[in-house]
């Protein structure tokens, strides 16, 4: 006889099965080591993390259990879509595309009030309209620069990044929605980069 949970069951574990391949996704970024590319699932994990340490420094009062479960979704549509690193050049709308196709069908396979709830936080967190979107968006932009300053240089190395690049694409992420964690990596990024572009002329 067949337990009237297990249809339930079922479904949520086909969602976890493959979240699982979020660890596959390779991303620009080395680990603090610099020895390897930290995946997707790790990214996911570490900014969860940052954001259960971190929660004090958000510059406006955040539901913090909220801030994290959007961290722990929000890249498993790079399963689908890939990692495109900040860096990188992009088609911006075909990304954005392949994202929303991707937590359609990811997020679909689970009970269908779970495909709700989680397809919610996702989209709140693309949004990036309310206080736990913005500390949580920042938090996921926050932790690779420090990763770079961790390996001295990692994907800064990689891509050539300048100061003037590093302000533009990144630094505005941070600061919107974690201006005091902005204010403590501002120096500690620029003079790494400045010393990558002394070695480095073409930098």
């Amino acid at each position: 006889m067949t337990s009237p949970i297990t249809p339930r069951l079922d479904a949520q574990m086909a969602f976890l099965y493959e979240a699982c391949k979020l660890k596959s996704v390779s991303r620009a970024t080395r680990i603090s080591t610099g020895d390897r590319f930290e995946n997707s699932a790790e990214h996911s994990w570490h900014i969860a993390l940052y954001a259960l340490t971190l929660a004090e420094h958000a510059p406006e009062p955040v539901e913090i259990g909220t801030v994290i479960k959007m961290l722990l979704l929000h890249d498993l549509v790079e399963i689908d879509a890939g990692d495109a690193p900040v860096f990188g050049d992009h088609d911006v709308a075909a990304i954005e595309q392949a994202e929303q196709a991707a937590a359609t069908r990811i997020f679909g396979l689970l009970p269908e009030d779970q495909a709700k709830a989680f397809r919610q936080l996702w989209d709140e967190f693309e949004a990036n309209e309310t206080p736990e979107a913005r500390f949580a968006k920042s938090l996921d932009r926050f932790a690779p620069p420090n990763l770079n300053l961790a390996a001295g240089g990692g994907s800064w190395t990689d891509y050539g990044v300048t100061i003037e690049t590093f302000e533009t694409r990144v630094a505005p992420k941070i600061a919107s929605g974690a201006p005091a964690l902005w204010e403590w990596l501002k120096p500690k990024a620029r003079a790494l980069l400045s010393r990558l572009a002394g070695d480095n002329p073409t930098i």
